[in-house]
């Protein structure tokens, strides 16, 4: 059976940073894995995700903020987050795929591309 775990959300101010991780048992992280987040009252969108062979694709709203990694002999995945904004606020998820084909970002952010869900960490940025 497949767990994600997230950690590392919390409150920061405006223009703070943050760093989340996600460990997984029951799966290794290699490609189709990434981030998501749902903000309250919002549908899920698409933050980072490392496609087939390590092509990563990032949500437009991120504009070289967020850089998305993964440390193998861990089996952890992170998103370390600059620059964040009150729009940043949301619950963040851990994702992964039992698969993926090679394709656009579009098809990357595709919540419905992936099999397995964290339970998410919040993250709260004030103004």
């Amino acid at each position: 059976q497949v767990h994600l775990v997230e950690s590392g959300g919390g409150s920061v101010q405006s223009g703070g940073s943050l760093r989340l991780s996600c460990t997984a048992s029951g799966y290794i992280f290699t490609s189709c894995i990434g981030w998501f987040r749902q903000a309250t009252g919002k549908e899920r969108e698409g933050v980072a995700v490392i496609g087939s062979g390590g092509a990563i694709s990032y949500g437009d709203f991120v504009k070289g903020r967020f850089t998305i990694s993964q440390d193998n002999d861990k089996n952890t995945l992170y998103l370390q987050m600059n620059s964040l904004n009150p729009e940043d606020t949301a619950m963040y998820y851990c994702v992964a795929a039992r698969g993926c084909a090679r394709g656009t970002t579009f098809y990357y952010l595709q919540p419905l591309l992936y099999d397995y869900w964290g339970q998410g960490t919040q993250v709260t940025v004030s103004s």
